[in-house]
C-alpha cells in the first residue's frame, strides 16, 4: 500500500490483471465514507472477470477500442447495466454507436511538461526517426513492429544519416527479439540505437522524454491498432511530426504527419479486426517526413493544445462527474 500526492495506491494481485484482490481492494476503498463510491477502470476490459464487477452499483469504464469494431468481450463489458462506457476516441465512440451502445467521449490528455525542450544533441546530422511502443506480445504483434523496422531498411539504404532510436524493450520476456529483427531486416548497426535498457526499466522520466522527442525529426508509429496512442500526441505537443497507421484511433490524433495505408488483419484472439500498415507506405511516409526538412513543427504544437489536460478536464470529465454525485 502507497499512495501518490495523498491518493491511495493499492498493490498489484497474484493474477496477472489482479483480479484476485480487486474486490478486497473495492471493499476497503468504499469502507472510508459513507458516500456512494464509484469505480473507474482505465484498462482492457476484456481482462476484467472477477464476479465482484456485476455486484459494484456503478462503474465508468474508460474503454480502448483499438479494432475495427468492438470486439465481443469488450462489447459485453459495456452493455453491462452498471457500467458507464467513456470512449477515448471518437473511433471507440463511433464503434460502440454501431453496437447500439451509448458512450461518452473523453480523450486522453498531456501535462504542461510536454513542450519543446531544450537539449544537448546527441545525434548531431542525423535524421532521427524514433519508435516509442510497448514491446510484449508477439502474435499478434500489435505494434507492427516487422513492418515498421522494415520499412524503415528500406528508407534508410536511400539516407545514410537516418538513424532508428528504439525506445523499448530490446529482448523481454513475452515479446519480440528486436536485436534479431533488425538483423533479419537489414538495419545497420551505425543506423540504429536501443534506448539503454537500465535506464528503461526504471522509468525516464517525462521531462527527458520530452528532450528525446524534441530531437526526433518523425516518430513512427504505424501499428496494427490503438485505442489512444498517446505518444503520438505527446511527441506533436514536442513539436515532432508523426507517421501512423490509418486506423483505428490514429488518424484523429494528426496534426502534422501522414497516414499510412492499411490492409484488415483478423485478431483471432479478440475475435475482431486489426489492420496491417502496408510497408511501402510506411516508406513514404518516412519520405514525406525526410522532405519536410525534420526538426520543429508548430503546426504538431497548435494541434496537440487542444488536448491540454486543464481544458479536457474542464470541458469532458467535470460534466461527466458531476452526473456521478
Amino acid at each position: 500500500m502507497g499512495k501518490w500526492n495523498g491518493i491511495p495506491v493499492y498493490p498489484q494481485g497474484y493474477d496477472g490483471y489482479s483480479q484476485d484482490i480487486v474486490g478486497s481492494h473495492w471493499q476497503h476503498f468504499a469502507a472510508q465514507s459513507d458516500d456512494p463510491a464509484v469505480m473507474v477502470t482505465l484498462f482492457d476490459v476484456w481482462t476484467l472477470k472477477a464476479p465482484v464487477f456485476g455486484q459494484i452499483p456503478r462503474i465508468v469504464s474508460w474503454v480502448p477500442v483499438d479494432h475495427m469494431n468492438v470486439p465481443p468481450a469488450v462489447l459485453s463489458w459495456v452493455q453491462r447495466e452498471n457500467v458507464t462506457p467513456v470512449a477515448m476516441s471518437e473511433h471507440g465512440q463511433q464503434a460502440m454507436e454501431r453496437a447500439g451502445v451509448e458512450s461518452v467521449f473523453i480523450p486522453h490528455a498531456l501535462e504542461k511538461h510536454w513542450k519543446p525542450a531544450e537539449f544537448d544533441d546527441p545525434w548531431p546530422g542525423r535524421f532521427v526517426v524514433t519508435i516509442p511502443n510497448a514491446n510484449k506480445g508477439v502474435l499478434p504483434s500489435r505494434k507492427a513492429w516487422g513492418e515498421n523496422l522494415l520499412a524503415f531498411a528500406m528508407f534508410a539504404q536511400n539516407h545514410p544519416e537516418a538513424l532508428l532510436y528504439l525506445h523499448t524493450e530490446a529482448r523481454p520476456q513475452h515479446g519480440i527479439d528486436l536485436i534479431a529483427l533488425v538483423k533479419a531486416c537489414g538495419i545497420p548497426p551505425e543506423q540504429v540505437v536501443f534506448a539503454d535498457q537500465y535506464d528503461h526499466r526504471m522509468g525516464v522520466p517525462d521531462e527527458v522524454m520530452a528532450q528525446i522527442y524534441t530531437r526526433s525529426d518523425v516518430l513512427l508509429s504505424a501499428s496494427a491498432g490503438e485505442g489512444f496512442g498517446l505518444p503520438v500526441l505527446e511527441a506533436q505537443a514536442c513539436g515532432t511530426r508523426v507517421v501512423v497507421s490509418d486506423f483505428s484511433a490514429q488518424p484523429e490524433l494528426v496534426g502534422d504527419g501522414f497516414k499510412v495505408e492499411v490492409q484488415p488483419q483478423w485478431n483471432p484472439t479478440q475475435g475482431a479486426w486489426f489492420c496491417t500498415p502496408i510497408v511501402a507506405s510506411i516508406v513514404e511516409g518516412l519520405e514525406w517526413a525526410h522532405a519536410q526538412g525534420g526538426g520543429h513543427s508548430d503546426q504538431a504544437v497548435e494541434f496537440a493544445q487542444q488536448f491540454a489536460a486543464d481544458r479536457v478536464f474542464a470541458d469532458r470529465w467535470v460534466p461527466l462527474l458531476e452526473t456521478l454525485t
